[in-house]
């Protein structure tokens, strides 16, 4: 498929006066002819077996070279010239008049055999210029020959002529009749040229327009679609492959020339022509043995026009436009939407579920405790019944809490934020884990801020994840040397945007680089008791604080996690 692209600045793809221009050395052109031909057919008349009056062989060459020299001089004229092809238009349409009248009066005038030449400046002037241009030459042509007529009747002939015997003298009103008739011809052709020439301008013009459009129409196509991102095929009725855009060698890997011409199956063996479908799918191997999912989609184009069912059509000429779309992304995130959409029930039925089993996990850790205490003052510790009880207790404490902290990630609570210190609020985190029974005695907290240094956010919420943060990085501390540090500062990023960042750091043995994208995940746990749910909970409730939190290795050798939140008119938490 060839497209056309012409410039924008023509109405159409050639003006007016280029048209014109080559419509002027077709004038040229055929006036050569004309003239040769006339030549010849004088020549032929010279035998006195034809009773015609004709010029003598040096006038009729000489009249001929003339003609030649006056054309190749109009010819060069017009190569040169920029503009004003009409007046050039005028001019020719004059000297063909000109000429027809010179080959009139040396050949009879009135009497002549070529007086109908008289039709060519008249019929090429109304073709050329509508109208103007026939009615000039049809004007020049009628005073001519009336000049002609004058001549005759005056006796103003060639010799050769006055003494033919071909040649008979006509008074002043047979010139007079042929004066008439050769004028009403003159200009009644030069109306049926200029019609004829006017509509010819009209339909060129209509023309020319409308291969504007098909060019600009067709260079649209091909832009659209060499750079549309869905791969488009055609086939013809023989599953031929006639045409592939640039999506389509992206997406197979293959080159345009080693698609183009070859079977359908050849290239995709998989594509099933005659599904209906709207939606299909199948496994492509790409030229680099990749392989990828494919989903296409087909759409028939019968382009024969013969409504006439006894004439069998061309099977070429059914196209089938096929799309193709690399889908193997699509259908993974289908996928992941509907393990989503799965895990999303399961945790909503689950949290219905631990909601459940408080109540039920509540009276079994009470009466536990309630037989713990009648056992512990009727009878030793060391009761195995006593132990058991004790067990009870502890394991309902530990279902309990976890429990609690599934509730808490599957349900999290609003966030009320506002500013507080974090000096009293990290006292109260101390105070609270040093009342634990499995807090080391030889642990030790260093806490580094500012007596003002102020955060904004659910100061409940935060509390519980600072304490979780502690309380996760102490049994991963030296047995007896347990170091924890927390620190808290003011950083500004780009924009002179300004964030909170709180660090908690310990001297363990830190995070394993390859568990570092794992630890936040929920239910991943390296501890033997953990549950995986706790820095978790702290990774959810930073993130609803339009915060961040990130693990490194800390100074003391151990892991460093890092919170950072926003302050109030900063809602992206991104360093820079």
């Amino acid at each position: 498929m060839k497209f056309f692209r012409f410039p924008e600045n023509q109405p159409y793809p050639f003006s007016l006066g280029e048209l014109l221009k080559q419509q002027l050395f077709w004038l040229l052109l055929l006036r050569i002819v004309l003239y040769s031909l006339i030549m010849l057919v004088s020549l032929l008349l010279l035998d006195e077996r034809f009773e015609a009056i004709v010029m003598p062989p040096s006038l009729l060459v000489l009249f001929t070279l003339i003609v030649y020299l006056a054309t190749i001089v109009s010819a060069f004229t017009l190569m040169q010239s920029q503009g004003e092809y009409r007046r050039f238009g005028f001019i020719q349409t004059l000297f063909d008049a000109v000429f027809a009248s010179m080959l009139v009066y040396l050949t009879g005038g009135s009497q002549s055999i070529f007086s109908s030449v008289y039709f060519f400046p008249i019929i090429a002037g109304g073709l050329l210029i509508p109208m103007k241009g026939g009615l000039i030459g049809a004007a020049a042509s009628t005073l001519l020959y009336a000049l002609i007529l004058g001549l005759e009747i005056f006796n103003y002939l060639p010799d050769y002529v006055l003494f033919s015997s071909s040649f008979h003298t006509l008074d002043l009103f047979n010139s007079s009749h042929q004066f008439a008739t050769k004028g009403l011809t003159f200009f009644l052709a030069a109306f049926i040229s200029a019609l004829f020439g006017s509509m010819l301008r009209s339909t060129t013009k209509e023309l020319s327009s409308t291969q504007l459009e098909f060019g600009r129409l067709s260079q649209l196509y091909k832009e659209i679609f060499d750079n549309i991102a869905t791969g488009i095929i055609t086939i013809d009725g023989s599953q031929v492959i006639t045409s592939a855009n640039n999506a389509t060698v992206s997406i197979t890997g293959l080159p345009f020339l080693d698609m183009v011409g070859r079977q359908l199956s050849e290239i995709f063996p998989e594509i099933n022509v005659t599904s209906e479908s709207f939606r299909n799918a199948c496994d492509f191997k790409r030229l680099d043995n990749q392989k990828i999912r494919l989903g296409y989609a087909l759409t028939s184009l019968n382009q024969s026009l013969d409504n006439d069912a006894s004439l069998k059509a061309d099977p070429k000429e059914n196209i089938t436009i096929i799309t193709l779309k690399d889908i193997g992304e699509i259908e993974r995130l289908e996928n992941q939407m509907r393990q989503a959409e799965k895990l999303a029930a399961i945790g909503m039925m689950s949290a219905s579920i631990a909601h459940d089993f408080r109540n039920p996990l509540a009276a079994i850790s009470g009466s536990a405790q309630i037989l713990a205490e009648e056992f512990s003052d009727k009878t030793d510790t060391q009761d195995p019944n006593y132990q058991l009880t004790k067990i009870i207790v502890r394991e309902s404490d530990r279902l309990a809490n976890t429990i609690t902290n599934f509730l808490r990630f599957a349900r999290p609570e609003n966030i009320d934020r506002e500013w507080f210190q974090l000096a009293p609020c990290l006292k109260d985190i101390l105070q609270v884990s040093r009342a634990d029974q499995r807090w080391p005695a030889t642990c030790e907290v260093t806490i580094k801020l500012e007596p003002n240094f102020r955060v904004r956010g659910d100061e409940k919420q935060l509390f519980s994840v600072i304490s979780q943060l502690v309380q996760n990085a102490v049994p991963f501390c030296t047995k007896g040397t347990e170091h924890v540090e927390i620190s808290g500062s003011y950083r500004k990023l780009s924009h002179n945007r300004e964030i909170a960042e709180i660090t908690i750091s310990d001297n363990g043995k830190g995070v394993n680089p390859i568990e570092v994208n794992k630890i936040f995940e929920p239910f991943y746990t390296t501890r033997p008791n953990g549950t995986g749910l706790g820095l978790a909970i702290v990774k959810q409730t930073i993130e609803a604080h339009n915060g961040s939190i990130s693990v490194k290795k800390s100074t003391m050798g151990g892991a460093c996690f890092v919170l950072r939140l926003p302050h109030p008119d900063d809602n992206n938490t991104d360093e820079s």
